[in-house]
């Protein structure tokens, strides 16, 4: 078969990377991987003492990889962007926690990691093209010659989302071979040839956390500054070890789940459909207020001060280089979250309003607000 160009793909020890090689290689391409290493090993409790196992599985994600690159007969490369990774992602993570928002560090990741520093390593090595693992899918719209990021056809699995920020010169490097099929037939796939992470775990979450417990590791970097919890009363209810360590939202891990409901808050329960609750209904992290160093919290997963029905949004990025028309379209404001129909107001380079339908659940400063028009991902930008 004539080969159709070489395509570098970032095989990352899981399934969905490797089907990703294994379709190109079908498909003629000449097909090279990299793995890729992105946090250093010495950064994590223990590395350099006895207990080696760690929470990052990097090491076991390499040899998966290697065991993928044997089976289909291509060449792999062990590549380092752990400072590149510290530099562009981490230092924003531990900059944006300190100032008390909810970052993405996946979203992040993709722009400046996957689709930057990979991608330049890519084309030195003689590339024309690079490919991921993405349940995502890129289209060449021929009537204005851009490439659009459209979602993948496996809705469950779909992480548009964390792509957002891909501009026209990265969309136009890249194939998601596997955002054209639903995960089972991926998992399929890789049992009939023989991968041997065919039955592999999906990894949750970000490798530099891993396992370990969150407040855990931000206790490594942010110094604990504690101070009172209020509930919408305004009465102290208990005390917090540091607004960095909560996200709007949270239900656990509040220390406060023994206060019992005013009459007016029970009141306001009822109102909501809760008849006789009490001391029992869960809190759930409303505000933080940094000024002021205080957590508010609420009783109810309805309450008020957990709705949002629109949000501004900073640090735009836009697919097609520049920002879509105000009008009628659907947003996320977190992964895995159904879209939600709005109306995108004064769109710009630099940012955005959405005005919602329906107000929105613990909408989170920090966290992306991204954009859709049907299967199309427009971009998106930060919650302000």
């Amino acid at each position: 078969m004539k080969k159709a160009g070489k395509v570098v793909v970032g095989l990352s020890g899981g399934v969905d990377s490797a089907v990703t090689a294994h379709l190109l290689k079908q498909q003629g391409y000449e097909v090279v991987a990299i793995f890729m290493k992105n946090w250093e090993d010495d950064d994590r409790p223990g590395a350099s003492g006895d207990d080696d196992s760690g929470y990052c599985s990097s090491n076991q994600d390499f040899v998966d990889a290697a065991s993928v690159a044997d089976v289909l007969g291509i060449e792999i490369e062990h590549v380092n962007f752990a400072a590149e990774y510290k530099d562009r992602v981490f230092a924003e993570f531990l900059r944006e926690y300190q100032a008390g928002r909810t970052p993405n560090p996946d979203v992040l990741c993709n722009a400046e990691i996957k689709f930057k520093a990979f991608l330049d390593h890519a084309m030195r090595l003689g590339a024309t093209k690079i490919a991921t693992g993405h349940y995502a899918r890129v289209r060449l719209n021929k009537s204005t010659g851009l490439h659009e990021l459209l979602k993948g056809l496996d809705a469950t699995k779909d992480q548009s989302y964390f792509l957002h920020r891909l501009n026209q010169a990265q969309l136009s490097k890249t194939l998601f071979p596997v955002g054209e099929l639903r995960k089972t037939e991926v998992r399929r796939i890789a049992d009939e040839i023989g991968l041997p992470n065919a039955k592999k775990k999906d990894s949750t979450g970000i490798c530099f956390i891993g396992e370990r417990p969150f407040r855990e590791f931000l206790n490594r970097y942010i110094a604990k500054e504690p101070g009172p919890i209020k509930d919408d009363t305004g009465r102290t209810i208990g005390q917090h070890v540091g607004l960095s360590f909560y996200t709007l939202g949270q239900r656990q891990g509040l220390g406060i789940g023994g206060i019992k409901a005013t009459g007016a808050q029970l009141k306001a329960l009822n109102a909501q459909g809760l008849r006789g609750v009490g001391e029992h209904v869960p809190w759930f992290v409303a505000r933080k207020d940094i000024a002021a160093n205080t957590l508010w919290v609420v009783q109810g997963h309805e309450h008020p001060w957990l709705l949002s029905g629109q949000l501004d949004a900073q640090d735009a990025s836009w697919v097609a280089g520049y920002p879509p028309p105000p009008g009628d379209r659907a947003a996320k404001t977190r992964y895995r979250q159904a879209d939600a129909a709005c109306h995108v107001d004064a769109p710009s380079s630099t940012q955005f309003e959405l005005r919602f339908e329906q107000s929105q659940w613990a909408v989170t400063p920090g966290q992306s607000a991204v954009v859709y028009d049907g299967e199309v991902c427009l971009g998106g930008g930060v919650i302000g």
